[in-house]
């Protein structure tokens, strides 16, 4: 099932590098991808083109306007609660959402459209949020200078998960983060290089021993690197239990 994304933004043409090349690039030339980049700009009215405007109370810094926003996902959706807004998932990218994860992507990767709407400035006027239906999300807990960056993201992030996007269908369920641990050390060839080894049992041919080696060092790793994953893993588990 191919999967369409929207990006509204007033820089559409950041996208471009990373819509055509890797895999994205090949996802989209094979039909599993549909990009479409919206120009926020294109629904102003004013001769400056302008999306943004002073906060009421006073403040630093400048805030999206409500207009153009509601235009442009109009145009792209129909009126909010129409037979095509409903289904979508409409996606504002924002430090005070959601935190971007492995499950949510998982989750956005089952869906069929999703708009993406790229902030900027000091935020964007609540009757974006409240009248559009917009939910956030936040790839980490520190502030860009717009959304454009953490939409790339979480674009590829989905991408990567859609059947047939990646060479390999495995290669996306032994990555860090998907069974909530970090994953093992990769090694290549040569066996050796400036005196370091790769080690004896990845060139045992005992698939069972690697396994066991691969998963006993994604633990070590995880808990030397990322001591909260297991931290919540265990909660998870205890509260699977309790039920």
């Amino acid at each position: 099932m191919a999967v369409r994304f929207d990006i509204i933004t007033i820089f559409p043409g950041m996208f471009s590098s990373v819509v055509d090349e890797s895999i994205l690039g090949r996802a989209v030339k094979s039909g599993l991808v549909e990009i479409q980049r919206v120009d926020l700009r294109d629904f102003t009215e004013d001769r400056h083109r302008s999306v943004d405007d002073r906060p009421y109370g006073g403040g630093p810094g400048m805030v999206f306007k409500p207009e153009p926003v509601f235009d442009a996902v109009e145009s792209v959706l129909g009126e909010v609660g129409s037979a095509a807004d409903a289904g979508v998932r409409k996606i504002i990218l924002t430090p005070q959402g959601r935190r971007l994860d492995q499950p949510l992507l998982r989750e956005l990767s089952g869906e069929s459209r999703i708009v993406l709407l790229c902030g900027h400035y000091e935020g964007l006027d609540e009757r974006i949020f409240e009248g559009l239906g917009f939910e956030e999300v936040s790839i980490g807990d520190y502030v860009l200078s717009g959304g454009e960056l953490p939409a790339m993201v979480l674009i590829d992030g989905v991408v990567r998960l859609l059947p047939g996007a990646l060479g390999h269908p495995e290669s996306s369920e032994e990555e860090s983060f998907e069974n909530g641990i970090l994953e093992y050390p990769q090694y290549t060839r040569p066996s050796e290089y400036r005196g370091m080894k790769v080690p004896e049992v990845l060139l045992s041919g005992n698939h069972a021993e690697i396994e066991q080696w691969r998963r006993q060092q994604a633990l070590e790793r995880t808990r030397d690197r990322r001591g909260d994953l297991l931290e919540n893993r265990e909660l998870q588990e205890k509260g699977a239990g309790a039920g």
